[in-house]
């Protein structure tokens, strides 16, 4: 990194998920005494979807924060919780205070499946379910009936699986969680006993991860049901397959064919259903969600070989009071930068976001995460991804190609936040309810029990404030 000739090398980040951490941390192992690196996040708490959408019975996936603290704790790195770009800072704003910005704000909405009776009540989309049970302070006040019986999760990524089990986890598996009690209670008097996982394609194509599977056959209260029939490969899947190279596919399809036909022993069943497309949600006598009427599928090759679904012309409706949708996720427009409409993404190249109409990148502007590529891969996945941005980021910086901001401190910043009525968290601040969060769960034998309000996070700050001073 060089220096400036007004101080040192001020970088926002907006963001503070994986892809937001990683960058941090590369940035800050170029060792350049002149960089300061300022993460804002609309939370009060970090990590992104590490918190609020990885699954709560997962915990050792969630020890990768610990890795972001070490960027968390360096001293040219200041963490801005509770602080909206849009809202609170404006992208004049950030012009005017930092010589690059980074928006790793990933991907906050979801793709719709575009069938009838899709806006039904009782019609979800998954992402805001999985809020909910991870204690989302935007979704803690959602409501699911969970009085159904029956329920259809469209999808078969990994978050259509999590969502699937938490439907049916025992109570003795939701309490030892970090799941908040709000939800620990409603799933604990769900009267939910079938769940309908549905796949369009096949066995070969399902996205989720062999552990996820694996997961689904050792729940401790549902049996896992695959048709055999459906876990079968057809023939297309079968003539790729024997090409072999690919062994994490071939260890899945064995598992998934394992697990089928398996007799069922305890009260709920999860169905893991494969060439199963939602053609239509029915409407209920109540106006609700009442059915779901699936299209069997099968594989055909199109012109450029690869393989789709058409239908079979073979039918069924299967009984459903609530659905949700988990087929993909989808970024949202920041303010004033340029967006790309058909993917859901910031428009640029290798990080740096361009000019719609030239497509030159614009001085200082970046991206990395879900806002970048689309809502492809796992955590791990971000790391490469921020690495290739940040060092178009470095190599732009030694060339000068930077904002020129008018002010460049961090006081100034912080001046401006609070002129405009903004109070934020700092890592430190962080720290405390973390190890609030920690105490609240060691004491009934959870992993944590959550904040799931920006008030209650405030009062407690607040509480240990006053408790230091007195």
């Amino acid at each position: 990194m060089v220096d400036t000739n007004t101080g040192p090398l001020r970088i926002a980040i907006f963001g503070s998920g994986p892809a937001a951490f990683y960058a941090a941390l590369h940035l800050l192992a170029k060792d350049a005494p002149s960089l300061e690196v300022d993460m804002f996040d609309r939370l009060p708490s970090p990590f992104g979807l590490v918190r609020a959408g990885v699954a709560p019975d997962h915990q050792k996936i969630k020890t990768v924060t610990r890795g972001f603290a070490a960027a968390a704790n360096d001293p040219r790195f200041r963490f801005y919780g509770g602080v909206e770009f849009g809202r609170d800072l404006t992208l004049d704003d950030i012009r005017g205070h930092y010589h690059q910005v980074l928006f790793a704000t990933g991907a906050q909405s979801d793709r719709k499946m575009g069938i009838p009776g899709e806006d039904l009540p009782r019609s979800h989309p998954a992402t805001s379910f999985v809020a909910w049970y991870n204690g989302h302070p935007d979704f803690a006040n959602a409501k699911f009936d969970l009085s159904q019986e029956s329920v259809v999760v469209v999808g078969v990524g990994n978050v259509a699986v999590d969502v699937a089990r938490i439907l049916s986890l025992t109570p003795a598996e939701l309490r030892r969680t970090d799941m908040p009690d709000y939800a620990i209670e409603a799933l604990s008097r769900s009267k939910v006993r079938e769940v309908h996982l549905l796949g369009r394609r096949g066995p070969a194509q399902a996205a989720f991860t062999t552990p996820e599977l694996k997961e689904l056959g050792e729940m401790e209260g549902s049996d896992l049901v695959i048709r055999p029939e459906e876990a079968a490969l057809d023939p297309l899947s079968a003539e790729d397959a024997a090409k072999g190279g690919d062994k994490l596919q071939g260890r899945k399809i064995d598992l998934i064919q394992s697990l089928a036909g398996r007799p069922a022993e305890h009260p709920k069943r999860l169905f893991l259903r494969f060439f199963a497309a939602p053609t239509e949600l029915i409407v209920a006598a109540d106006g609700g969600v009442g059915g779901v009427r699936v299209a069997r599928t099968r594989l055909v090759r199109n012109d450029t070989g690869t393989l789709v679904t058409e239908p079979t012309g073979e039918e069924e409706t299967i009984p459903a009071g609530l659905v949700f949708r988990s087929v993909g996720y989808r970024g949202l427009p920041l303010p004033g930068l340029p967006f790309n409409e058909r993917m859901g993404t910031l428009l640029n190249s290798r990080g740096r976001i361009l000019e719609p109409n030239t497509q030159a990148p614009l001085p200082g502007l970046y991206c990395a995460g879900w806002i970048k590529r689309g809502p492809s891969g796992v955590i791990g996945t971000n790391k490469p991804c921020s690495v290739e941005t940040v060092e178009s980021m470095v190599a732009d910086a030694l060339e000068a190609k930077t904002l020129a901001p008018a002010s460049s401190s961090r006081a100034d910043v912080e001046a401006k936040l609070t002129s405009r009525g903004v109070r934020w968290v700092t890592f430190n601040d962080w720290q405390r309810l973390d190890e609030m969060e920690v105490a609240a769960g060691e004491a009934c034998g959870r992993p944590r029990v959550k904040f799931t309000s920006r008030e209650a996070m405030f009062a407690a700050l607040q509480d240990t404030h006053d408790s230091a001073v007195s």
